[in-house]
């Protein structure tokens, strides 16, 4: 499944059975495998001039790029340890995540200058930046005036170094990835995956997925998702090509392109599926080329499914479930769509999972309770984190047996099919993302005026689940804000699936005798 030293081999061997094949394709730029060893070589090189040994963390900033993509391969090559940050994430909590991974080097996107020299600022960490794409000289000139020390060209750096692949220690039980996450509590969690980690988590779900080197994979999450990133890292694994496009902002163009390049495996979240369901009378005809649809975040409704046979009539469909923890937890075999409506399915291949109820007794059918999870893929914990760790990942009977306990609230009927009710921690679903109330609220408190305020998600037919934010405005603010004020002020702060798409103002919000603000009965 994977030899002794890591990731980096499923590009290396992909690269030597097939050098001339395209394993990406980005806007007009093809990407051989040959081409993308050599350059994940050269990335690696220049991030060992720049210090980063193994074991040290590797930022990547930015949104689905060839560079972005390329990175993560040298980061892996150069024994390192890379986290992709997506694009829309705003300077004081990219500061954060420099400061609190004690990153060694941070490859950024230079449109995105603004926010990763803002962050650089507020770091008490001083990285490398290396910087890459078409404004890299404005980039450079910015971060001159602004004082920031360190900045240089990535292409310049890299395009000087060896093709040649470095020598590497890393083994399996080592670290490869970060990938941050929001909690309850509003402050990122970083889920650490090893080698193995990966290896076994890409096995499972192209093995369900029966993927092949002659599948063409389309990349539209970012990269920064574990849902993105591992289309990325499953198709290297395969010797397949990926189809990398920046966002599904633009469906009808996603299907002109997805038509064009021949893909095969369409990776969606439920509300692409209901963008492309209002689609009418567009000149593009159904992909009936595509053999798969696979969908995460939650259970697909019936609009999803006659959406996905509308516009992909030949495909089955995967109906999928998981946490960034574990990248995967169930799937739905396509013959069972029908018969479990609703359900996320059963475990992938190698894995297990029950609920245990209010008293912690486990059951594996007909029961409700939080959702545990057992197998090669659970993270090694959260990233400086001991506490946390502590109270997600528990010790089974076995020795090293590690049991995680997602904080999920689910349900297995008779047969053992998961159906995903809620998290047990409030974290609203939208777009496929997930976003931690408290994260909102901090932000919402923060605009002056602004008393107190309750976060939650409603249903939203689209979204899934929307953000509605109650604001209580101090006396001499009442009647200064509308809706569309503050959400233009949160817009400046959070990412924009973050922001409440409701906000209600009110006199005063429900509390407990003790001054705690209740949640329940809100909507």
């Amino acid at each position: 499944m994977l030899g002794a030293r890591g990731v980096a081999e499923f590009l290396e061997a992909s690269a030597a059975r097939a050098p001339a094949k395209a394993a990406l394709v980005a806007g007009k730029a093809v990407l051989t495998y040959a081409a993308l060893d050599a350059w994940a070589n050269r990335i690696a090189h220049a991030l060992r001039a720049k210090g980063v040994g193994r074991g040290d963390r590797v930022l990547i900033f930015g949104d689905n790029t060839p560079e972005v993509a390329a990175t993560i391969w040298g980061a892996l090559k150069a024994d390192a340890v890379f986290f992709v940050v997506n694009a829309q994430v705003k300077a004081e909590k990219l500061a954060y995540m420099i400061d609190d991974a004690a990153v060694a080097a941070v490859v950024a996107d230079a449109t995105l200058v603004a926010a990763w020299a803002d962050a650089c600022h507020r770091a008490v960490a001083k990285p490398p930046v290396l910087v890459h794409g078409a404004q890299t000289a404005r980039a450079l000139d910015l971060a001159l005036t602004a004082g920031l020390a360190g900045v240089e060209s990535f292409a310049a750096l890299v395009d000087a170094q060896s093709p040649a692949a470095p020598p590497r220690r890393a083994v399996d039980v080592d670290l490869a990835a970060i990938i941050y996450t929001s909690g309850s509590t509003g402050e990122p969690k970083g889920a650490m995956l090893t080698h193995r980690n990966v290896a076994f988590a890409s096995w499972s779900v192209t093995t369900l997925l029966e993927n092949t080197a002659d599948d063409v994979l389309l990349g539209v999450v970012p990269l920064a998702f574990n849902y993105g990133l591992y289309q990325w890292l499953m198709a290297v694994r395969l010797g397949a090509t990926l189809v990398l496009e920046r966002s599904f902002a633009f469906p009808l163009a996603i299907l002109q392109r997805a038509t064009a390049t021949g893909v095969t495996g369409f990776a969606g979240v439920p509300t692409m599926f209901a963008l492309l369901g209002e689609l009418k009378d567009v000149p593009v005809a159904p992909l009936a080329h595509v053999r798969y649809v696979s969908s995460t975040a939650a259970a697909l409704l019936p609009k999803h499914l006659d959406a996905i046979a509308r516009w992909f009539p030949n495909a089955k469909v995967y109906s999928m479930y998981g946490l960034t923890e574990c990248k995967r937890v169930s799937w739905l075999p396509p013959a069972d769509l029908a018969r479990k409506p609703g359900s996320v399915g059963l475990p992938i291949p190698g894995t297990e999972f029950w609920v245990i109820d209010a008293e912690g007794r486990r059951h594996d059918r007909a029961a409700e309770g939080e959702l545990v999870v057992r197998g090669s893929h659970i993270m090694a914990g959260y990233w400086r984190k001991p506490e946390v760790t502590a109270r997600y990942l528990r010790p089974g009977a076995l020795p090293r047996d590690v049991h995680f306990h997602t904080g999920d609230f689910a349900r297995l009927d008779d047969d053992g099919y998961l159906y995903f009710i809620a998290r047990l921690d409030e974290v609203i679903k939208t777009r496929g993302e997930k976003v931690a109330p408290r994260e909102v609220e901090a932000a919402l408190e923060r605009i002056e005026g602004v008393r107190e305020c309750a976060v939650i998600g409603v249903p939203d037919e689209v979204l899934g689940a929307a953000v509605k934010a109650f604001v209580v405005l101090s006396d001499e603010y009442r009647g200064r804000y509308s809706e569309k004020d503050v959400a233009l002020r949160l817009g400046q702060v959070l990412e924009a699936y973050m922001v409440p798409k409701h906000v209600e103002f009110r006199d005063a919000l429900p509390k407990t005798a003790m001054g705690k603000i209740v949640k329940k009965g809100l909507s």
